[in-house]
């Protein structure tokens, strides 16, 4: 760690360091982002991007006391620095070590554990009403993106703080971009927003000049607040949003001017009622490489910092490239596809599309509710629609997949990313819940490929589906064995027999099934292995054959066992003489740490497993 930091009580010293000085911890910051980030990996660009801003917010409020929420979190790296965490940054997003997103544990300066967008507003409403009723007096304070700022939840809440008109402070980090550009109404009336600081300007040289003409100035100044409406209306032709929902509007702001900043936020506090800061800033902001490529420098692996490159090995076809590259292969043959993203494009293996079919792909920004019902009326009208979504995001989604798509039984099909652990962003984005809710809904088919080649075979027969159709797979790099029978809707797949104890895979999780079979063979134990490809509905006639030649069967997912596939299994079989044991997440929020970590510490690795069967069969001694 820096020795600077280690020479400063933050945020305290803050409160006492000159413009000049501040500068220069903000140099100071992201020379130290940068080497950090570099060797672990991380959210670099959006940290970038709010170095001043997070510097401002805690020299004006005085945190922990008042409370400052950071919407997703992921450009949280700066406040946990300026809040005693520096020395901590070697272990960020390693097992065990610092989060990369605000958490409560952690330390008091962190108020909520966020991950998902769209909260803080919310959050911080709460909050402040929470203080009201308490009579208390600390201030709140939600830093929002504008990426973020196009989710529904965000809107609800500025619509309710409006309405109560209550103490709240928020601050609108405008840098034009989610993960990918922002798109909407909403993109266009920020940029037409953040070309009027004349207006603000104007209003403010108005109001000082004429204060100070004597005996009448107060008057005047008084009198022209009634004409302040036609003056904002003139100059920005669209009005401010933010005031019609009832926010007194400040800005736009320079997000990267520390003494401007520090002089918006002092106003705001001085102002009765919700107020929002519109500050403009850049992401990548001070390393050029990520400047020019925010977008990959958004979450990425270690790094080289003088070229940009990742020193990691480069590892070879992904899930989602595999995934892309199908839909565009698809799309050529049947031009009713389309496809639907919640501001994933790049994230989710869409790029390809978006150039090769710009007009018959989705954008929706951060809205997975919306973009699921946009799907149903694509599908009601004759569209075949590909919902493209990591799996922890669409758990936002479960009413509209419920009501709008299931309730209608229409095509759609849901194309899940990052299903399973995802590694070192943690709780909040791990997708390990996705067969459980999805299996409770009437209707739908949930496919797991095992390989690359079974995720092409099913997005094949997606096509054909006559209803909703949940397809999941994980993070990485896509398996391209074992070769695999062909797919045939509802049936598993035997691949080895072995009469000992019969191990039922879930899509990737095969591998490990297999492994922990070869181990176990070391032993003297025989396992039979099935890739059980059509999670719902089950070959149930496999099932039962299964059931009636062993003793013992093991069923393997990546998913939590509440309600897992493990336990659908259980219902099949409650009747038959075979014991079953489920193998899956436990029942709690699995922490962040690297996949192969987390498959080790919760026994879901192949060697894991292995030891666990020989238990089971009482056999001694572990692989």
């Amino acid at each position: 760690m820096s020795d600077y930091f280690l020479h400063h009580d933050f945020p305290a010293d803050l409160r006492e360091m000159d413009f000049d000085e501040l500068d220069l911890l903000s140099y100071e910051i992201r020379d130290f982002l940068v080497s950090s980030v570099a060797k672990n990996g991380g959210h670099l660009a959006s940290s970038l991007g709010v170095v001043e801003l997070a510097i401002a917010l805690h020299r004006v409020f005085d945190t922990p006391r008042d409370k400052l929420i950071w919407d997703v979190g992921h450009q949280s790296y700066v406040h946990k620095i300026l809040t005693g965490r520096a020395g901590e940054f070697e272990h960020l997003r390693q097992m065990g070590g610092l989060s990369g997103f605000p958490k409560r544990c952690e330390s008091e300066y962190d108020v909520f554990d966020t991950g998902h967008s769209s909260t803080s507003i919310g959050l911080g409403l709460g909050m402040a009403c929470a203080r009201d009723q308490a009579k208390e007096d600390y201030r709140v304070v939600s830093v929002i993106g504008d990426g973020a700022l196009t989710g529904g939840g965000a809107f609800e809440a500025l619509n309710h703080a409006g309405h109560l008109g209550t103490d709240l402070i928020v601050v609108l980090n405008d840098n034009g971009m989610s993960i990918s550009p922002n798109i909407g109404g909403l993109s266009r009336h920020l940029i037409r927003l953040s070309g009027t600081a004349g207006y603000n300007n104007m209003k403010h040289r108005i109001k000082h000049g004429v204060s100070r003409v004597p005996l009448i100035g107060e008057e005047i100044v008084s009198g022209i607040q009634a004409a302040k409406e036609k003056i904002k209306y003139s100059v920005i032709e669209d009005g401010v949003i933010f005031e019609e929902l009832g926010f007194k509007y400040l800005g736009p702001v320079d997000g990267h001017n520390i003494r401007e900043l520090c002089q918006a936020l002092e106003n705001a506090k001085s102002i009765r009622g919700p107020v929002l800061i519109h500050a403009l800033t850049r992401k990548g902001r001070g390393y050029s490489l990520a400047e020019e490529n925010p977008g990959k420098f958004h979450g990425i692996g270690p790094f080289d910092p003088d070229t940009g490159e990742l020193t990691s090995p480069k590892a070879g076809r992904t899930w989602s490239g595999v995934f892309g590259e199908k839909m565009v292969r698809m799309a050529f043959q049947d031009p009713a596809i389309t496809c639907i993203s919640a501001a994933m494009i790049e994230g989710t293996g869409l790029e390809q599309f978006r150039r090769t079919f710009p007009n018959r792909i989705y954008d929706t920004g951060i809205t997975e509710g919306h973009a699921v019902t946009f799907a149903a009326g694509l599908a009601a009208g004759g569209m075949r629609p590909y919902v493209a979504v990591y799996s922890t995001f669409l758990q936002r989604a479960y009413d509209q997949i419920m009501e709008d798509v299931c309730l209608q039984s229409l095509p759609v099909v849901f194309c899940l990313d990052r299903a399973g652990i995802v590694g070192a962003d943690g709780e909040t984005h791990h997708g390990i819940y996705d067969i459980s809710y999805l299996r409770s809904m009437p209707g739908m088919t949930i496919l797991a490929p095992a390989t690359a080649g079974q995720l092409e075979e099913m997005l094949e027969y997606s096509r054909e589906c006559d209803g909703p159709c949940a397809i999941r797979y994980p993070r990485g790099e896509a398996a391209q064995e074992p070769d695999l029978p062909e797919f045939i809707p509802g049936r598993a797949q035997r691949l080895r027999e072995g009469g000992d104890v019969d191990i039922w895979a879930a899509g990737h999780m095969l591998s490990h099934a297999l492994e922990a079979a070869d181990l176990l063979l070391e032993q003297g134990i025989h396992a039979g292995v099935v890739n059980m490809a059509s999670l719902q509905p089950l070959d149930e006639e496999q099932l039962e054959e299964a059931a009636a030649d062993h003793s013992l069967i093991v069923t393997l997912e990546d998913n939590v066992m509440s309600g897992g596939i493990g336990e659908a299994i259980d219902g099949k079989l409650a009747d038959a003489d075979v014991r079953v044991v489920n193998l899956g997440w436990p029942d709690c929020f699995v922490p962040h740490g690297t996949q192969k970590q987390l498959y080790q510490k919760y026994g879901l690795d192949g060697a894991s497993v292995a030891d666990r069967i020989a238990r089971e069969i009482g056999k001694k001694g572990g692989c």
